[in-house]
């Protein structure tokens, strides 16, 4: 009796296992399923809202008869971008090189600093008031020492939009730096590992999702700074970004124009915080709760 029924649960196992498989595969195309129409709801309902907000701007500026110059309609600032296409993507040229360059200085600035700061206790305490300092002085209050003292304007725009972008790095680097276990520091110690074992195996990966959201807010900073940079040096000419345009635009009138511009510093600002919320999930949806997928 005992063989027999040893005997019929080794036979009932596979029969058991071709069931469950079945719904192990059903279980996870139910989980495909609901991750596409999470992406597609991500997607589709804020474009379906900011059709309906464009449209009521448009039929509130047909019904009423409101002069372009007061507010243009969305399909006149459409085609008023497309007219001036070739002015406005030499200016929008112009403000993504100083964005990404001013964003690339305060990443490697603010990382290096950062690290100093974790590993060295003085720098600390001598060099992060300067830090603070620096962050909450408004932007426009030294933009024109920048530009009196700084002999290019490039570089004095350059510097401003830095300054801005700075500081969210540097702050968030430090804290992930710091928030590494006490008690995997304590075990790295005991195992004798090196300093560099020790940043790079603990450290790092424990900095790293602080890291990642200081670049989300740094890189719209940064384009921030470097629009509020050249509202302040009031630059013209060839060599100038979509800043310079909405201050032209507003000197002659041009609304539409100044609309068109302002549309492209919108869509430059969502394209960057786009890339890097990506670039984030990249980094830390395989590892990280914050960018993880879990099914709701």
């Amino acid at each position: 009796m005992a063989s027999t029924s040893i005997t019929e649960t080794h036979a009932a196992a596979p029969l058991a296992q071709a069931g469950a498989a079945p719904s192990e595969a059903s279980l996870r195309a139910h989980e495909d399923r609901l991750r596409r129409r999470e992406s597609m709801l991500r997607i589709a309902v804020p474009a379906a809202i900011v059709a309906l907000l464009l449209l009521a701007w448009e039929w509130t500026v047909r019904a009423n008869n409101i002069p372009h110059y007061i507010l243009p309609a969305p399909s006149l600032i459409i085609r008023t971008l497309f007219d001036n296409w070739a002015s406005l993507s030499s200016a929008l040229w112009f403000t993504v090189k100083l964005t990404l360059l001013a964003l690339a200085a305060a990443i490697v600035g603010g990382v290096l600093l950062a690290i100093a700061f974790a590993l060295f206790k003085w720098v600390e305490i001598g060099l992060f008031p300067i830090a603070v300092i620096l962050q909450v002085t408004p932007i426009i209050a030294i933009a024109p020492l920048i530009l009196i003292y700084v002999s290019s304007t490039t570089a004095a725009l350059l510097l401003c939009a830095w300054i801005v972008a700075f500081f969210p790095i540097l702050s968030n680097t430090v804290i992930g730096l710091k928030s590494a276990d006490s008690n995997l520091r304590d075990l790295f110690q005991l195992y004798k590992a090196s300093p560099w074992q020790t940043f790079r195996y603990l450290l790092a990966p424990s900095a790293l999702p602080y890291f990642m959201a200081g670049l989300k807010i740094a890189g719209g900073l940064s384009l921030i700074g470097a629009v509020v940079a050249e509202f302040t040096a009031g630059t013209a000419g060839k060599e100038t970004g979509l800043a310079s345009r909405i201050l032209e635009s507003s000197f002659r009138t041009e609304i539409p124009m100044m609309f068109a511009a302002l549309l492209l510093v919108s869509l430059l600002g969502i394209v960057i915080f786009i890339v890097f919320a990506a670039l984030s999930r990249l980094v830390l949806g395989h590892w990280h709760e914050s960018e993880m997928r879990r099914e709701r």
